[in-house]
């Protein structure tokens, strides 16, 4: 089994933990850090996290410079922009990248990587994503969440519904806002009666279209339109492996239709 870890979350981890302030005088502050000790906090993090997801090797999954979200959204993750990044952070991900078997793909997060590789015919079930980021919970497939020490997986009816879920809820840390006024509780309760009211031999894409019908219609009622929720809909969704042109680098946006 290969661990698909979020290095990006890694990274940021070993780089803000090693961080120290200290105090000179009454007046004099700095901040430090000592690379090497954020190296070791990595290389630990890597080393137990493997074993702990019951893998034998792992793959880290990096997020690129650039983010094919933010042509569909602009305003995508704007509001990280003002947010002080810890001061080994670089460093540390350049030291990973060239000392780990890491993967980053032009425009891609880290947690498309994820998604493409955990559903890549030729992979399920030899894989198991090792984060602690809840939009991973939109792939189907072994799960390992290092914080909780959880071992789980997400079926394909589970991963379509989550995403749909994020879609009306928004994610204030990614910076899209979702359906107004639709908190985690409605939205659960919007999609349940779609549950409620399907056929009992209704398939997985069926399930989806009145779903999706039910998500547009509750747009709807907030004053805004299709293209919207489509919007949300497509930020949200981390990329699984018919979504991406591995050799022209290309996004296929999600569509309801398909």
């Amino acid at each position: 089994m290969i661990a698909l870890i979020d290095a990006d979350i890694l990274a940021y981890q070993s780089a803000a933990t090693v961080e120290r302030p200290i105090k000179w005088n009454d007046d004099l502050w700095t901040l430090h850090a000592f690379e090497s000790e954020a190296q070791e906090h990595f290389d630990s993090m890597v080393k137990t996290i493997t074993e702990k997801a019951g893998c034998d090797t792992y793959v880290l999954c990096w997020t690129d410079s650039e983010n094919w979200r933010k042509e569909v959204l602009p305003t995508y993750k704007s509001n990280r922009v003002a947010t002080r990044k810890p001061i080994v952070l670089s460093a540390i991900r350049k030291w990973a990248q060239d000392n780990y078997e890491s993967r980053i793909i032009p425009t891609l997060e880290g947690d498309d990587i994820l998604g493409l590789m955990a559903t890549d015919p030729t992979m399920v079930n030899k894989v198991t994503i090792c984060t602690i980021d809840k939009d991973l919970k939109t792939i189907p497939g072994n799960h390992y969440h290092f914080q909780k020490d959880e071992l789980f997986s997400v079926s394909e009816h589970e991963a379509n519904l989550y995403h749909l879920m994020q879609t009306l809820t928004g994610d204030a840390t990614d910076g899209y806002k979702g359906c107004p006024g639709i908190g985690g509780v409605t939205a659960k309760k919007i999609l349940d009666k779609v549950m409620d009211e399907a056929t009992p031999w209704a398939n997985e894409k069926q399930l989806g279209a009145m779903m999706w019908k039910a998500v547009v219609a509750t747009y709807a009622k907030a004053g805004l339109g299709e293209d919207e929720a489509l919007v949300q809909a497509r930020v949200a969704r981390i990329l699984r492996y018919p979504e991406f042109a591995f050799k022209t680098n290309k996004v296929h946006l999600w569509n309801p239709a398909t």
